[in-house]
């Protein structure tokens, strides 16, 4: 039986399967290589759908980037998810005019992905080291708001036997 979390943020209310990991989502990187998430398992992982025409997205890139940069050889991960119709190259000259540092994988716009619903850009999920899904935020997130919710959900885990 799958067990459903409901989430309510920004006065939208997400609802996702929780599974045992979002290894069934695979999307190709820059290099149109496929990459699986099941690849960070142990980690926390942030998904973030964005597009280049997205003010919002431009807006919280450089809190991506800070917190993918201060966690580089830590347990966080950011995994952007280009979720619009564009070309490689185009793409790739985004990524490298931003100098954006963590993995970004393409996607077309859908509305309902493996990890849930993708209602407007950007959204984020929060995946946790044992690859469930435990938030999604529609609309702006920074580094401190994220590594609040980790910390905040670290701490419970290690305070609760159960969910180690």
């Amino acid at each position: 039986m799958k067990k459903w979390i409901t989430i309510i943020i920004s006065g939208l209310l997400l609802t996702v399967a929780a599974q045992s990991w979002a290894v069934d989502y695979e999307l190709p990187d820059l290099d149109d290589q496929q990459q699986s998430l099941d690849q960070y398992h142990g980690k926390w992982v942030i998904v973030n759908y964005w597009a280049t025409w997205c003010e919002l997205c431009k807006i919280e890139l450089p809190h991506l980037v800070s917190l993918h940069e201060s966690n580089r050889d830590g347990d966080v991960v950011v995994v952007g998810i280009n979720f619009e119709s564009i070309n490689a190259k185009t793409l790739k000259t985004f990524v490298a005019d931003n100098a954006i540092p963590y993995p970004v994988l393409r996607s077309e716009p859908i509305p309902r992905t493996p990890l849930g619903l993708v209602p407007a850009l950007p959204t984020t999920y929060i995946i946790d080291p044992s690859g469930e899904i435990v938030a999604g935020e529609v609309g702006l997130v920074t580094r401190e708001n994220l590594e609040a919710f980790i910390a905040k959900r670290s701490s419970s885990n290690q305070n609760d036997p159960s969910k180690s």
